[in-house]
């Protein structure tokens, strides 16, 4: 599960960064270069938390109860269910210098080892990714929040902190590797970010509802939050 505890902002289906026309105009018609060059690598490290109101045993019965509420909480991207643990997911279409992609990608919710909850890539049944690969590994722990951290009309609550390795491996059209290495990277790796920032926000305030709501608790929207990036 990704999060981030922060406002969220509404999530676009379409998000182009730093497009860089000027460079392009000097380059051939797209179409007379789509064979795919030689595959970029982005990376990225994310860390962070989200407070629920509640005990660790109660929001751990939760999170093994994913098939509940994964689909619901993941919307607007589109969920395909694969098999008992995993999900297919669309993430929306990102792009910039005119090349545009619709990452979809299999998750694996796995069942907590030692407390530890990990997410995993997984194939998706009968489907080849279109000039990307992805490699996402996530690790989830839920902690007791210490008493003096937590205000007296709460309750006991959860700290549910979480960390994400990710891999994105892109298949340029040979026009796109005419551009700087450096300009790619750098423009690659920022929307890899904007992705992970813009899905985790929504993911994490989705999930916060659903599940205070699925307690008849009402959410504090003006609880602490902890931002690490």
């Amino acid at each position: 599960m990704l999060s981030r505890n922060s406002e969220y902002q509404s999530f676009e289906t379409t998000e182009t960064v730093s497009s860089v026309t000027s460079s392009l105009a000097d380059l051939e018609d797209a179409s007379l270069e789509a064979t795919v060059g030689t595959q970029t690598r982005f990376h990225g490290c994310y860390h962070d938390s989200m407070e629920l109101c509640a005990p660790v045993p109660t929001v751990a019965e939760y999170l093994n109860s994913h098939a509940s509420w994964f689909s619901r909480c993941a919307e607007p991207m589109k969920v395909e269910v694969l098999g008992e643990n995993g999900y297919a997911l669309v993430i929306g279409r990102f792009g910039a210098f005119g090349y545009e992609v619709e990452p979809k990608i299999g998750l694996e919710l796995l069942p907590p080892d030692e407390g530890v909850y990990r997410i995993q890539t997984i194939p998706i049944p009968d489907y080849q990714s279109p000039g990307y690969d992805v490699d996402y590994r996530s690790a989830l722990q839920l902690l007791k929040k210490p008493a003096n951290d937590t205000a007296s009309d709460l309750g006991e609550m959860t700290l549910v902190m979480w960390e994400l390795d990710l891999i994105v491996y892109i298949h340029f059209p040979k026009f796109i590797h005419r551009l700087p290495k450096s300009l790619i990277q750098s423009t690659g790796d920022r929307l890899l970010n904007q992705i992970v920032c813009q899905v985790s926000r929504r993911l994490t305030r989705k999930v916060q509802e659903d599940f205070h709501q699925s307690l008849g608790i009402q959410f504090p929207v003006n609880s602490k939050k902890k931002h690490y990036w």
